[in-house]
């Protein structure tokens, strides 16, 4: 095992790179995340272009750079969903062949019954709900009867929202784990999530102490593979809720791109050997559902100002990884995640500067590319997950 060999994979959260071959069986044709927040007067990438963002195949914005610093590819995502949980389930080596549960109509009376049963508490809402407008409608109610405001969305998510001021966070989460438990089987969603706000009403406003709660994944993923084999696996961000843990050998929540931006960079300064893997969900949480062109490229923006001190960072056998896990376009008229193409820029001494791996066949690639730098193959690994490799190093 080589001393502080590192892979730093970033996903900028909902940055998908154009519909897919079947986005319209997913209600998604026309979707194109990042064309969509190119159109503000606020976006502008031009560190990014460098690395060659915008000579990803598809992707039919700004200008493409002659000599790109880093490689780059499009990736496919061959799971059906387009969920966050499948998205990064799939990055790291999982396959899902048939979809999570989704309820557009809401959650069957029984599946309620249970959990009203376990916390003691009853239920207002149960149908597919924006995160602001349920508290707007349900939050006044539920400050005066104590009911949880229990709501999804097009996604396979059984999210609880209640006021911190009615119920302390610490028992919000205790609900949650009670809802996790329960769904299971034929009603295991990907995930539950803890909506805390407080305000009064007419003015609620959601805190940053949200809290997922996934499956655990299925099968082997990286993760699980590198800890195993003795490697540093670190989290920034939700990727610790994402994996239940699994695999992850040490973790730091955030609380917006700019923490985890800010993380990342003091994490790259310390020494270890294995993953980083790092979510920035703003991009999604905040902008891509709701529809806030000006906000969704704005964050981008953001983050191609503070990629130099990433990059600046990068030691002699660091590879940087940028991917995104599914889209979320802000122009069309759903406020839910799109099924698109996702991008993929690799930088660093490691990798040979300027190559076009084309169209992939699934986001897994990534997971067989990490496992393949360090030296873990299908060969040697009995239980290696799913993906072919990009580069043979």
């Amino acid at each position: 095992m080589k001393d502080n060999k590192r892979v730093i994979l970033m996903v900028l959260d909902s940055v998908g790179i154009g519909e897919m071959p079947d986005a319209a069986e997913y209600g998604d044709e026309g979707s194109n995340t990042l064309k969509a927040a190119s159109t503000s007067p606020y976006f502008s990438m031009p560190n990014m272009r460098k690395l060659g963002y915008f000579n990803i195949d598809g992707v039919d914005i700004g200008e493409k750079e002659a000599n790109p610093l880093g490689s780059f590819a499009r990736m496919t995502e061959v799971s059906k969903g387009k969920d966050t949980t499948i998205g990064h389930w799939e990055i790291a080596g999982i396959i899902s062949p048939t979809p999570l549960p989704t309820y557009p109509e809401g959650f069957p009376q029984e599946v309620l019954d249970e959990f009203s049963k376990r916390t003691g508490r009853d239920v207002l809402c149960n149908l597919p709900y924006s995160g602001t407008d349920v508290i707007r409608d349900y939050g006044e109610e539920h400050m005066k009867t104590g009911k949880l405001i229990v709501y999804t969305s097009a996604d396979s998510v059984f999210q609880i929202a209640a006021h911190e001021d009615i119920v302390p966070i610490e028992k919000l989460y205790e609900y949650c784990q009670i809802a996790r438990d329960l769904l299971q089987g034929e009603h295991g969603v990907g995930r539950v999530i803890a909506r805390p706000f407080t305000g009064e009403p007419g003015n609620f406003t959601r805190t940053s102490r949200r809290h997922d709660y996934s499956l655990q994944p299925p099968k082997t993923t990286m993760l699980d593979v590198l800890s195993e084999k003795g490697y540093d696996v670190w989290s920034v961000g939700k990727i610790i809720d994402i994996f239940a843990e699994k695999g992850i050998t040490e973790y730091v929540r955030t609380a917006s791109n700019e923490e985890g931006i800010n993380q990342t960079i003091s994490l790259m300064k310390k020494n270890f050997n294995g993953l980083m893997f790092v979510n920035l969900v703003d991009y999604d949480m905040l902008y891509g559902h709701r529809n806030d062109v000006d906000g969704y490229a704005k964050a981008l923006t953001y983050f191609d100002t503070r990629l130099p001190e990433i990059l600046a960072e990068l030691r002699e056998d660091d590879i940087l990884m940028i991917t995104a896990d599914h889209g979320c376009d802000p122009i069309t008229p759903s406020t839910d995640h799109s099924r698109e193409y996702t991008p993929l820029l690799m930088v660093g001494k490691p990798i040979e500067a300027g190559v076009n791996y084309g169209t992939r066949k699934s986001f897994a690639d990534i997971a067989a590319t990490i496992l393949n730098y360090f030296g873990i193959t299908r060969e040697n690994t009995a239980d290696f997950p799913a993906g072919e490799t990009l580069i043979k190093f």
